[in-house]
């Protein structure tokens, strides 16, 4: 199973160009997203990987990258063929954890989408891609509140085949 997670805001923002806007303020949603990824593979793009000062759960995280981009920090892997890596995992369970331009290159493999649902726009300039067209919601919680920030989780599953 492919699953993209994503924290979002109501227009369906993941981050600006200084990193996520809501960082550290919604603890459920860092322990919402630590209880779902704990089994099974991560990859994440570049970006999201500079984010990071050490890998995720203490195993192996897959970064996608360009040629020659250099060497990662211990416990991350390179992937230059994201289509290529989906296909040899195909058979595990994979988490897509960002950034935008993963997201939106991965929606068309996914199964099922973890989503933070944030009210507000929190003026973002990196985005979710659409997804509402080929994918049906399959359960929501919330709303909670958490340092001002009202939000809830809900998982979407593919509904309808996306195109090629």
């Amino acid at each position: 199973m492919l699953g993209l997670i994503a924290a979002v805001d109501e227009r369906l923002g993941v981050a600006n160009d200084r990193g996520i806007p809501w960082q550290g303020q919604l603890p459920t949603d860092a322990h919402y997203f630590r209880e779902q990824t704990a089994e099974g593979v991560i990859v994440m793009g570049y970006g999201t990987y500079q984010e990071f000062a050490s890998p995720l759960h203490d195993r192996e995280n897959f970064v996608v990258q360009r040629p020659g981009s250099g060497e990662l920090r211990p416990g991350f892997v390179g992937v230059t063929d994201v289509e290529s890596f989906l296909h040899l995992y195909s058979n595990e369970l994979v988490w897509v954890i960002g950034g935008a331009a993963l997201f939106a290159a991965t929606m068309r493999w996914a199964d099922r989408l973890f989503l933070t649902r944030l009210e507000g726009d929190f003026h973002c300039t990196k985005f979710f891609p659409s997804f509402t067209d080929t994918f049906a919601l399959e359960s929501a919680a919330g709303p909670q509140v958490e340092n001002g920030i009202p939000f809830h989780f809900e998982i979407w599953r593919r509904a309808v085949s996306a195109p090629s």
